[in-house]
């Protein structure tokens, strides 16, 4: 039974088809949809073109492989939740996509990002397992054995506080320290403790594209990415490193996507600040996520 799922986020739309656990196609594109949404409160009239662009490709890859709307899901995340103009996407995605599209909560996006990770891993974790996805606009941090136990969302994401704190090219020490400050205001009063992960598992691009640079990818490679456990040394080394640079060096790096460069800084910097509340001393990527969720949620339901 072939499903389709499509991940809205705040800076990416990601689209997965296939007959699980068989994958036929898993694309991206990047639409920044939550372009100056911090700021206005409203999805800009460019980012609505550009996700509209990126769901009406996606609507004839559907078609193409005879998937039926009731075989389709569509979450959208942190953007939608947060727009006030959101009605106006989710009519636009309606419309050219057939479904009806869910602005789901904070809790739904944890449980479908703990969801397609975990049940992506080869080797049993130790357990409790924490699932860290930064996104653009929000991070979800969840802690569990099999299923989340107790989960958090935070308005804190690589778009979002790139675009309140980092507007210097690079970043200037007061800017870092000022972005830093606003992450560990929400990592004070999140309800999970990172410290109390066995295991901390890392998904959504932030994490893997961080991980393709410190592996030195000459091109992204998912499998190289995939389940690949990183030293938190060699990640906050990484993080350094990229808050340094300008976008236009990130951009450079043979494994980076040009959509992330100018952000990737932020997202650094939250990961690098749950690691140093987490216990465990590595990192494991995880290429599987809410997307997968999404997948399964629907296949699962049949």
């Amino acid at each position: 039974m072939r499903v389709a799922a499509i991940d809205c986020g705040t800076n990416t739309v990601k689209l997965l088809i296939g007959d699980l656990p068989a994958v036929d196609v898993r694309e991206m594109r990047m639409v920044r949809l939550g372009q100056d949404l911090d700021r206005t409160g409203r999805i800009a009239d460019a980012a609505l073109e550009r996700a509209f662009a990126a769901i009406e490709e996606y609507a004839a890859l559907i078609r193409s492989y005879d998937v039926p709307p009731s075989l389709v899901r569509f979450v959208a995340t942190s953007a939608s939740r947060d727009a006030s103009n959101a009605d106006a996407f989710v009519a636009g995605v309606r419309e050219r996509l057939g479904v009806e599209p869910e602005v789901v909560s904070g809790d739904v996006e944890a449980a479908l990002s703990f969801d397609g990770a975990v049940r992506n891993l080869r080797t049993p974790p130790a357990t409790p397992v924490l699932v860290v996805d930064i996104g653009g606009g929000s991070t979800e941090l969840i802690l569990g054995a099999t299923a989340p136990e107790s989960s958090e969302s935070m308005d804190i994401g690589s778009v979002r506080l790139t675009e309140r704190h980092l507007h210097s090219d690079p970043p200037t020490a007061a800017e870092i320290a000022a972005c830093v400050a606003d992450v560990d205001e929400h990592l004070d009063a999140c309800r999970v403790d990172p410290a109390d992960a066995a295991t901390v598992v890392g998904v959504a691009g932030t994490v893997t594209q961080l991980a393709a640079v410190a592996l030195g990818l000459t091109a992204y490679d998912r499998a190289a990415v995939d389940q690949h456990e990183l030293p938190v040394a060699d990640v906050h080394g990484v993080v350094d490193r990229l808050l340094a640079m300008t976008a236009a060096e990130r951009r450079a790096i043979p494994s980076m996507h040009p959509g992330r460069a100018d952000v990737i800084g932020a997202g650094a910097l939250i990961l690098d600040r749950v690691l140093r509340r987490a216990g465990a001393d590595s990192l494991l990527v995880s290429d599987s996520d809410i997307l997968d969720g999404i997948a399964w949620s629907v296949a699962e339901r049949e």
